[in-house]
């Protein structure tokens, strides 16, 4: 490993951390002015002022103006938005795809509840600054690569270190369901990998058994706690403790699903163990509606731009999904389908090709603020402009789902953040290119 110069470090901490305080040096109150503000819990006002106290929460939004004496910036012309939260991602654990070395997702294991994402977030990554610079200020970061894949975390996308930057360390249990798919294909085309139909099936259910088993497991363990947990010989168990807070409802199971048998079992089991949860992936969500609405579970949709799953699906069934599932009275929240951390920053796009085909920008934005902040128990503090809530602000030029709109000016907790990133550096070095 080569050695790095203390130089080096130091400013490629700056870049990620990109944060300045957005107030005066007296640290006072300070004021947004002259801005259409979007409050996303009601409606859209205009030519408004938005107050921040010194800690970096929010005082007031009038239309008024600002205090006497308080410090103000002029976003006349601009449109103000809450922070966006980036569901379902592997920011800051995946740098390069193809570099093995760079991508940190997966653990060893089948049953990882007591894997945490946030403990292996980079947070120098350069990833960061590019997927904050088109107005994500969270995400949740996900683990792959198992049953039970551990716990989600949600990090600010603006930080020193994963310590700074985690919000909330537990926010959500992901558990990837057995795949409901069959491989049709004759023995002639698989070879030794074939596996008969009756087979396959005996395989997903003793996946399923397994997976029931160990929460069941789980469930003994908490109850055994509750007895004998102060007696001497009583040893606690890593993975049944991270289990404590998903079998107590203090945190939501997530899982991974997405063709419509895989969504319905899983919903099924949701309910059976009374879990609070939600879907994630949805490819056929829409087939599911009715019973994904009857017991109030929500879908993180990442399937926008995949293509249609069946030949006599119409070429926009997953553009329309969302609004289907909205109108069915699901709530929907947009999440990264690309697999990639290099694509998180495309998400608001994504709520905008949904609204394109049929669900309200009302519903699509907040897919992206108050209803991921409330499934992870961030909605005191993030999702929406109102006092009390963290002023993380996103001022753009236009609608925040357009692919024409910029974001030019971004705070988080009332600090403004450097919207700079590798994407510009490398912009404004070639525009400096010597000529031919």
């Amino acid at each position: 490993m080569k050695p790095i110069s203390l130089i080096r470090l130091l400013s490629v901490a700056a870049v990620s951390l990109g944060v300045q305080f957005a107030g005066n040096a007296e640290n006072t109150d300070f004021a947004w002015v002259g801005a259409v503000i979007h409050p996303v819990s009601g409606p859209i006002v205009s030519n408004a002022t938005l107050v921040a106290r010194a800690d970096g929460r929010i005082a007031s939004i009038n239309s008024q103006g600002p205090p006497a004496g308080t410090a103000t910036v002029d976003l006349s012309g601009l449109h103000l938005y809450p922070g966006l939260i980036a569901s379902a991602t592997t920011l800051g654990l995946i740098e390069i795809d193809s570099v093995r070395a760079t991508v940190d997702t997966t653990e060893v294991g089948e049953f990882l509840p007591e894997a945490q994402a946030w403990q292996a977030v980079n947070p120098d990554s350069e990833v960061i600054p590019v997927t904050r610079a088109n107005g994500i200020t969270h995400a949740e970061v996900v683990p792959a690569g198992a049953s039970v894949a551990g716990h989600s975390s949600v990090i600010c996308l603006a930080g020193w270190t994963t310590e700074q930057m985690v919000r909330q360390r537990l926010a959500a249990l992901h558990v990837f369901w057995p795949s409901f798919g069959l491989d049709l294909a004759p023995k002639s085309v698989r070879g030794d990998g074939w596996k008969s139909i009756e087979d396959q099936v005996k395989e997903r259910t003793k996946s399923l058994r397994e997976l029931d088993n160990y929460f069941d497991e789980a469930e003994a363990y908490v109850r055994l706690s509750q007895v004998r947990g102060n007696e001497p010989g009583f040893q606690q168990t890593p993975a049944w403790e991270a289990m404590r807070p998903v079998l107590q409802g203090a945190v939501p199971v997530l899982v991974h699903a997405d063709d419509a048998a895989q969504i319905r079992s899983a919903a099924e089991w949701l309910v059976r163990r009374k879990f609070r949860g939600a879907i994630v992936g949805g490819l056929d969500a829409a087939r599911c509606a009715e019973l994904l609405a009857t017991n109030h579970i929500p879908v993180i949709y990442t399937r926008e731009f995949a293509l249609p799953p069946r030949d006599s699906d119409p070429y926009d069934v997953q553009y329309a999904t969302p609004s289907r599932l909205q109108k069915s009275g699901v709530t929907v929240i947009f999440g990264d389908g690309q697999g990639s951390a290099s694509f998180v920053r495309n998400l608001p796009y994504s709520a905008g090709q949904a609204v394109a085909f049929g669900l309200s920008a009302e519903e699509a934005l907040k897919g992206l603020t108050l209803y991921p902040a409330t499934l992870f128990g961030l909605q005191a503090s993030l999702g929406t402009l109102e006092p009390g809530k963290q002023a993380d602000l996103v001022a753009t030029d236009g609608d925040i789902l357009d692919p024409k709109t910029s974001v030019k000016r971004m705070w988080i907790a009332g600090r403004e953040v450097d919207l700079s990133s590798r994407h510009t550096r490398l912009y404004d070095r070639y525009r400096q290119r010597p000529k031919p």
